[in-house]
């Protein structure tokens, strides 16, 4: 899969990657693709919410050992 930009967000724990990704995804352009890392847990809870409450689009999420990892696509809403 291609992203326009990728975050890594490992060492961080909640609410830190959901809101690195806000930020980051805040700049890119609308239908832009961001490929978020994480070891957090509770990421796989956050992140989801996180993209339904904004109207972002997660494409695919996938663990692999500790590390998370979440496509997502920008939408222009809020």
């Amino acid at each position: 899969m291609v992203w326009d930009e990728e975050l890594d967000a490992l060492g961080l724990l909640c609410p830190l990657p959901v809101l690195k990704a806000r930020k980051r995804l805040i700049g890119m352009a609308d239908k832009a693709v961001l490929q978020l890392i994480t070891d957090d847990p509770a990421s796989v809870i956050d992140v989801p919410h996180f993209c339904k409450e904004s109207g972002h689009k997660l494409i695919k999420q996938n663990k692999n050992g500790t590390r998370f990892t979440f496509v997502i696509q920008k939408s222009n809403k809020k």
